[in-house]
């Protein structure tokens, strides 16, 4: 079913994920709030997505910042005359043993992966319940917040968080007819994987492309996933077929991790 005439809303979306999340949901008829630190990257995808027809917003900001993301859905809805999706799919990975994280590190990470995501929940279900509206609100999880990965400790704690806020969220919204999901990636081919493995070889002298290629062996499809693959399922959790669905962190990775 579609959501043709609806507003999205997607942190983080001026490249890798957010960018293929955005066109996918563009494609389906959605005009998309584009929100993101860098403001470059979210002009291109604008000019991408009104070539399919669609309306586009740019918003810059910090999704660490509570006033910040509630600004950004002031303007989607103000822009582009509703507010229907939040995605708040914007995040930073961090590769280092857990005896080595310092505070400052742990304390970056927290707020862009954790408070980010608990901003977007908090400025996303306000404006829907005052617009007295059955809104969506999907938040990126992964792999790491089913399991917890090696060098990838604080990273994964952040993921799990996620699936904390995404499980809590759906319970109290439910009785405004709010629904809260997750999506849970794995290995994706985008700039933050080229970093992931950047560093896995720094700490444990691999050759680079070798941590990398060897997650992909793992893979049972056999190659490593596209944004594309991940935009299909927040398609379905944006959409009404997803309606009955609420609290839930599907993973899409492959056949990589099993639950």
């Amino acid at each position: 079913m579609s959501i043709a005439g609806k507003v999205a809303l997607v942190t983080g979306a001026g490249q890798g994920i957010g960018r293929g999340i955005a066109l996918r949901l563009a494609r389906d008829g959605a005009d998309i709030a584009l929100v993101d630190i860098r403001d470059d990257k979210i002009g291109v995808v604008a000019g991408e997505i009104e070539a399919l027809g669609r309306k586009a917003a740019t918003f810059v900001a910090d999704v660490g910042d509570r006033a910040q993301v509630h600004a950004a859905v002031d303007h989607a809805e103000s822009t582009l005359g509703g507010f229907d999706i939040m995605v708040n799919n914007a995040g930073i990975a961090q590769v280092q043993p857990i005896l080595d994280a310092t505070p400052e590190e742990v304390g970056r990470i927290l707020r862009i992966n954790v408070e980010g995501v608990l901003w977007g929940i908090q400025a996303a279900a306000a404006r829907f319940k005052a617009l007295a509206r059955k809104g969506k609100i999907i938040n990126a999880c992964s792999i790491a917040g089913h399991d917890g990965f090696a060098l990838l400790g604080v990273y994964s704690a952040t993921k799990f968080a996620v699936r904390a806020l995404t499980q809590a969220a759906a319970r109290e919204l439910a009785a405004d007819g709010i629904t809260v999901n997750a999506y849970c990636p794995g290995v994706v081919g985008t700039d933050m994987w080229v970093e992931i493995d950047r560093r896995m070889a720094e700490i444990t002298g691999a050759q680079l492309g070798a941590t990398y290629s060897k997650y992909v062996e793992g893979i049972a499809l056999g190659r490593a996933e596209t944004p594309d693959d991940v935009a299909g399922l927040v398609s379905y959790l944006a959409g009404p077929d997803s309606d009955y669905m609420t609290g839930q962190a599907p993973l899409i990775d492959g056949g990589l991790v099993y639950r």
